[in-house]
């Protein structure tokens, strides 16, 4: 027990200054980029703006309440649901801001793999998303 508790602190010791700079990373990005940015990356094209979407919020990455906030601000600047939805989920499961401490922690592969993987759903589920609310 007394092992464990020595491992978990050593542990915790070791990841905490990437973490603290990865936290203090994103909110350095919520403060710096103004929500009016997003709103001129987007063309209106319905097959680049899922993915520049997905891309944008891959980079910004931070909390599902505040990306909820972004995304109706877009929306009620005319931005696509399409774009929005990627964006959104990008954001918030996407981490490259948070990639150093994942790969410290999970591994490089892993953290990789699991961005990829991701990135390329935020787009499929964008469009399975809009695709639905457009049916019902």
């Amino acid at each position: 027990m007394k092992n464990a508790l020595i491992k978990t602190l050593n542990s915790f010791k070791e990841t905490f200054p990437i973490i603290l700079g990865m936290l203090f990373l994103i909110s350095f990005v919520l403060v710096a980029i103004p929500k009016t940015f997003y709103t001129t990356i987007f063309t209106g094209n319905k097959f680049i703006d899922p993915f520049v979407g997905a891309l944008f919020g891959s980079i910004s990455g931070g909390n599902p309440i505040t990306s909820f906030i972004i995304g109706g601000e877009l929306l009620k600047q005319g931005i696509s649901l399409l774009a929005i939805t990627a964006f959104i989920l990008a954001w918030v499961t996407v981490g490259v801001i948070q990639f150093p401490a994942e790969s410290l922690m999970l591994g490089k592969r892993f953290a990789i793999t699991r961005n990829i993987v991701s990135f390329l759903m935020a787009i499929v589920i964008a469009v399975l998303t809009v695709i639905t609310l457009l049916i019902i």
